[in-house]
């Protein structure tokens, strides 16, 4: 027997495990079927009801990130991190057929991997989505390190005809330099408030990655994800998730936060794609911790981003899996994190293993080709995302690079700090501070020019 309780009601009721998930949700329902209201679960509650769909009792714990070497604590040590993992053949069709052309992938390699993305790990995007009617709040002419610019303040606003109990105004920020005459490209970056605000503070400075970008002619625009999904999954009953289900929890194959943000990103990539300013065929993104791993998820799903900076991502983005170093797959289905992800992912959590997942980063990677995709990493402070673990995920998606005409790393050797491997449409660097993504920038700048320079 399980006891939950319904936020709502302060009530708890008694089920039988097997229908403990369901009884619960038709509690809260019944609760607040006379307002018509979204039901309120903790995180705590979301998860364990999750658990209670796949049939798990429990999960193995993460790692602890305070303690190193010890039981229960985070490995940085190579020789026990499954250096190099055996990982599934990105170019082998379910059939176990070797893909040796490009429309064979396009046709049915890359197919078959979304779906296995969709199943296993993400959750799969709901085709109900609703439509975003985009508004300029505000246009003012600002100055950025002294650089002439025109920032726009914009609201999304997301149709919620179908279940007015909830309301979804995103937020964004475009920033676009003040003589332009003609479309320029923009960066987007994955981030919330109050960072938007202190990040917007930061441009000031000289050499600061926003008006390297201005100086470049580009744009960059901020998402604030936050207003898309929150990053909890007391929210799921809430925002763009809980908008679609009509303000109840997800079902077992239903998406998680990354791919919310994602779908946000898409939506602002939908009004750039009607702005006379903006060169929406020269769009890229970025993101930084877990909005490296939204970033990543983003590119992959979307192809009208033309290039990603992908930033200290970890597991969940663009980590092997299968690498016992820093964060580990226990972490993400943790009820701090297993938000981000699809209910299926629990299962590699407990009762299946790291071996089991039909899939890997290396794959998710290989889903933005022959786009130009950096992926990039700290060092002291930064190695909970593995950032060998990232490379090796690149180096493994080169096949794919390689098939579909792009160049290629050219290696699987890990390159020395602050020397990046940045000749072909798939790059890796690693900067020698720690988890932040600014003394990468400009080596992405540089780097993206070769394709964001060409209309």
């Amino acid at each position: 027997m399980k006891i939950y309780s319904c936020n709502t009601t302060r009530k708890a009721i008694n089920i039988q495990h097997l229908i403990s998930a369901v009884g619960f949700l038709v509690c809260c329902s019944l609760s607040q079927a006379a307002d018509n209201l979204p039901i309120t679960l903790s995180a705590e509650e979301d998860h364990r009801r999750s658990l209670d769909l796949l049939g798990i009792d429990q999960l193995r714990p993460g790692v602890d990130g305070n303690r190193q070497g010890e039981p229960g604590g985070v490995n940085y040590d190579e020789a026990l991190a499954n250096t190099y993992p055996r990982l599934p053949d990105p170019l082998l069709l379910n059939n176990r057929n070797k893909v040796t052309d490009a429309d064979t992938w396009w046709q049915q390699r890359r197919p078959e991997t979304i779906e296995m993305f969709d199943r296993e790990m993400y959750g799969r995007t709901p085709a109900n989505l609703p439509g975003v009617t985009w508004e300029i709040e505000q246009q003012t002419n600002v100055t950025i390190a002294g650089l002439d610019a025109v920032k726009h303040t914009l609201t999304g606003k997301v149709d919620n005809t179908a279940y007015p109990a909830i309301e979804i105004n995103i937020k964004a920020i475009l920033v676009l330099p003040r003589q332009s005459n003609e479309p320029v490209p923009v960066m987007v970056q994955l981030i919330i408030e109050p960072f938007m605000t202190r990040y917007q503070e930061m441009a000031q400075e000289p050499g600061s990655w926003q008006s390297l970008l201005l100086e470049k002619g580009w744009g960059y625009a901020y998402l604030d994800t936050y207003t898309v999904q929150e990053d909890s999954g007391a929210g799921f009953t809430r925002g763009i998730i809980g908008l679609v289900n009509h303000g109840q929890a997800r079902n077992l194959d239903d998406w998680g936060v990354l791919k919310a943000w994602g779908w946000g990103a898409s939506r602002l990539l939908d009004y750039f794609e009607t702005s006379p300013a903006v060169d929406a065929t020269r769009v890229g993104i970025e993101g930084h911790s877990r909005w490296g791993k939204a970033a990543l998820v983003t590119m992959a799903y979307d192809q009208r981003f033309a290039i990603g900076y992908i930033s200290s991502s970890g597991s969940g983005g663009a980590k092997l899996h299968r690498r016992n170093f820093g964060e580990i797959v226990e972490n993400n289905a943790g009820t701090s994190a297993y938000h981000w992800m699809g209910i299926n992912y629990l299962k590699y959590a407990g009762p299946l293993s790291w071996d089991d997942l039909p899939v890997d980063a290396h794959q998710l990677i290989a889903l933005s080709a022959p786009r130009p995709l950096f992926i990039g990493a700290g060092h002291e402070g930064d190695f909970w995302v593995d950032p060998k673990g990232m490379f090796l995920a690149a180096a493994n998606a080169q096949p794919v690079y390689a098939l579909l005409g792009a160049k290629t790393m050219e290696t699987m050797d890990f390159p020395p700090l602050e020397n990046g491997l940045m000749e072909g449409e798939i790059a890796f660097r690693q900067h020698a501070q720690g988890h932040t993504d600014r003394p990468n920038w400009p080596a992405f700048i540089e780097y993206a020019a070769r394709y964001l320079d060409k209309p």
